[in-house]
């Protein structure tokens, strides 16, 4: 049974360690490309400072949660002494957050600048959105701020209950399952899931309806219009956010089932999904920009050919 639970264990943090590997370096690719373009063109627009933080926030977090899944596979007496524990579920949480709302604004933006309204306050907010990009940043991080530091109040006023000191120092009492005390954390974070979901879905609508005007104008003028494929891209980019985030909101609810009832191969399968969140939507997001799609292609190539080269 021990070398059973050593070889799910070292298969289990394989496959995560892949995944945020990958995500790790497709969200480093996005960072450096944009970094680059800001040194030469010495200008950064709305649109890269969003996709430069999400960049950022999605490394920290993948990283950070790599670190955390590794400690508590590999090393759980270590980890799971005070204050080590709140401290990775706080940052995590901080990440996580600034990870979702970074995204929503994204979306935002997109329906704002692209979608065409006569409705006064959303033209005042279509002229105003380039200068507000920042505040929209801004809020998020002081609000992941926010929400991390309550969550670490949570988890180490829930893990007082759960220690059982000892000589060797404080250690988890081993018949309390420590998270059936996390519920006001899974409640936290459930509400940013929540709100940030619903945003998007808002936006998706909004984006929906002035794409369907659109083009019946166009039918019923006879005309071709380039902000017809702006329309399009951001449709395509809402939406596949809109089905991850379905993904991982389920992802998220069956954690909360299955981490109280302790059935670690089904938790394996969902830190699965979750883990490729940041990593497949920051890579549609990298082929629905032309420049990091150009970027990437042109690297892609440089590498195929090199192979070819050895071969």
């Amino acid at each position: 049974d021990q070398a059973n639970v050593t070889l799910y264990d070292a298969t289990a943090v394989a496959a995560v360690t892949l995944e945020a590997f990958a995500g790790m370096w497709i969200n480093a690719f996005i960072v450096s490309v944009i970094c680059m373009a800001w040194v030469k063109k010495k200008v950064l627009n709305s649109t890269d400072k969003i996709l430069l933080f999400l960049g950022c926030s999605r490394f920290w977090h993948l990283c950070i949660g790599w670190t955390y899944y590794f400690l508590s596979i590999i090393y759980p007496k270590y980890f799971h002494v005070h204050p080590v524990f709140p401290l990775f579920d706080s940052v995590q949480s901080i990440l996580n957050c600034s990870n979702f709302w970074v995204s929503t604004c994204l979306c935002v933006f997109y329906c704002i600048k692209i979608a065409n309204f006569r409705n006064s306050f959303f033209m005042y907010l279509k002229v105003k959105i380039d200068r507000i990009v920042l505040w929209f940043l801004l809020v998020a991080v002081l609000f992941s701020l926010v929400i991390g530091i309550v969550v670490y109040d949570i988890t180490e006023t829930a893990l007082c209950k759960s220690f059982n000191s000892t000589t060797q120092g404080i250690l988890w009492k081993s018949s309390i399952r420590v998270n059936e005390h996390f519920f006001p954390s899974y409640f936290i974070i459930g509400f940013v899931f929540g709100t940030s979901f619903m945003t998007v879905v808002f936006s998706a609508l909004l984006l929906l309806s002035s794409l369907w005007r659109h083009k019946r104008n166009m039918q019923r003028n006879s005309m071709k219009d380039l902000s017809m494929d702006a329309h399009i891209r951001a449709m395509k980019s809402i939406l596949s956010l809109f089905v991850l985030y379905n993904i991982n909101l389920i992802c998220f609810i069956l954690t909360i089932v299955y981490a109280v009832k302790g059935q670690n191969h089904v938790m394996f399968l969902i830190s699965v999904f979750m883990y490729a969140f940041p990593g497949v939507h920051s890579l549609i997001l990298i082929f629905s920009n032309p420049k990091l799609e150009k970027t990437m292609l042109r690297m892609l190539a440089c590498v195929k050919c090199k192979v070819c080269m050895k071969q």
